[in-house]
């Protein structure tokens, strides 16, 4: 029964994306999806952008590791996300550019959308490469098989639903995933906590779990959650794709709440889990324990289709936002094609495919790694958009102390304690302070003739 309705959840998304994929009939539908996607639908799209399981399980995890401390994480997506909603989601849309690397060729010349567009295109694909991680661990209890075969196989089944479709293909899974996964959260913590006591584990006061979980490192996540999340390609488009820049404001407003809620669900459920005595080998397995364990037969197969299409869309839709960064920004080409398009989405699978199964251990330490280079552009895009003074040399000054700083807290902090803090609290406002030095090193006649031999 419980494969059967699985079975019948998965064509009924998979036939819904395929359907939509045939509408798509130029380039910038395939990106964008016309840039007329309504409400509702943006909303969906973003959510599922966000809540992939790479930081469903990573994240998750924590609740089985401090308890109900780890409830305070989801914080750092609900202030992010409205940091991004408060600074630049309605300036994305009124840019309105295939590539948000676009903007910085725009804003301080050619050479500097070409190094941002390559940095975040590669660090797009080792995000994408942890989410392939990800998702074969949680695949590996219900299909016991090699993981490099078995993320094979589910790489190739994304590519299937959402290739030829582009971003409405993937709009379209979103909306569907979206319903799915607000029916299936909240039964996901109703019936973990109808699981039986198996052992009695040891209660933590308060102090006990912030020892496991310090509030420092909450703390430095959401400071840098807000500075990576303002320059997110796989935001920046999706918000390019809206029909108003008020849809646009509204929806990642929207988002962020919902995000918030459901990130705080997952937690709560393997909360539970600890507190009723299972010990794990690997904590990241909580959600695929209890899946197996304390959903009805049932319901199971349904699950794992419901997380399948969540890290489906959330791929499928980060390969998207590397590709308008090849064909805006890297590769640009007065006739775009379509089908150049295909392959380089081709390409990204394939790239992210042999990382995840090479080089990714640690999901959730990866992917803040991954922040690094992202978080270095933060004074570059805030200064380009509200500071008419800033220029191409303080946002190289900015990008080099960021991305060193980063690194070196990573290299050389972290064995001695929590990096995520010297990185986030000292790193963020070096990256602001160098940014404005390096524009006031020039004067005004020379800060303008400056600016624009730098332009394309």
């Amino acid at each position: 029964m419980g494969i059967i309705s699985g079975l019948l959840c998965f064509l009924l998304i998979a036939f819904y994306s395929l359907r939509n994929s045939r509408r798509v009939k130029s380039q910038d539908e395939y990106l964008l999806a016309g840039r007329h996607t309504k409400l509702l639908p943006l909303v969906a799209t973003l959510v599922m952008t966000e809540f992939n399981t790479g930081t469903l399980i990573s994240f998750s995890s924590l609740g089985h590791l401090a308890g109900y401390w780890a409830l305070a994480m989801p914080f750092i997506f609900l202030i992010g996300l409205l940091f991004y909603t408060l600074t630049v989601a309605k300036k994305w849309k009124q840019f309105n550019g295939v590539s948000v690397a676009h903007f910085f060729a725009l804003r301080y010349g050619r050479k500097l959308e070409l190094l941002v567009a390559v940095v975040l295109f590669l660090a797009m694909l080792e995000f994408s490469a942890a989410y392939i991680k990800s998702l074969t661990l949680l695949m590996l209890p219900l299909i016991p098989i090699a993981a490099p075969l078995l993320s094979a196989g589910l790489v190739s089944i994304v590519l299937f639903l959402t290739l030829r479709g582009g971003l409405s293909s993937i709009i379209a899974l979103d909306l569907l995933s979206f319903i799915f996964v607000l029916v299936f959260f909240p039964l996901l913590v109703y019936f973990s906590s109808k699981l039986p006591q198996l052992n009695v584990m040891p209660d933590y006061n308060l102090a006990q779990m912030q020892l496991l979980l310090p509030p420092k490192f909450i703390i430095s996540l959401t400071i840098l959650t807000m500075f990576s999340y303002i320059i997110a390609p796989w935001y920046g488009q999706k918000i390019v794709a809206a029909k108003t820049p008020q849809t646009a404001y509204f929806a990642a407003a929207i988002a962020a709440v919902i995000i918030f809620v459901l990130y705080g669900l997952g937690i709560f459920a393997t909360a539970i889990l600890r507190q009723k005595g299972v010990h794990l080998a690997d904590i990241q397995l909580g959600l695929p324990y209890l899946i197996h364990n304390a959903l009805p037969h049932e319901l199971q197969g349904i699950a794992y289709v419901v997380l399948f299409f969540v890290a489906a869309s959330t791929l499928a839709g980060v390969w998207n936002a590397m590709v308008t960064l090849i064909v805006g920004s890297i590769f640009k080409s007065d006739r775009p094609k379509l089908n150049s398009n295909l392959l380089w989405v081709l390409l990204c699978a394939i790239g992210a495919y042999v990382i995840a199964n090479t080089l990714i251990d640690n999901i959730l330490n990866k992917m803040i790694l991954f922040n690094i280079p992202i978080v270095a552009f933060a004074f570059a895009l805030l200064a380009g958009f509200y500071w008419k003074r800033a220029n191409s040399l303080g946002a190289y000054v900015s990008i080099v102390v960021g991305i060193a700083w980063g690194v070196f807290c990573y290299l050389y902090i972290a064995e001695k304690g929590n990096y995520t803090w010297y990185w986030a609290v000292y790193g963020v406002p070096l990256i602001f302070v160098s940014g404005v030095i390096g524009s006031l090193m020039l004067t005004d006649r020379e800060n303008t003739k400056f600016h624009k031999s730098k332009k394309p």
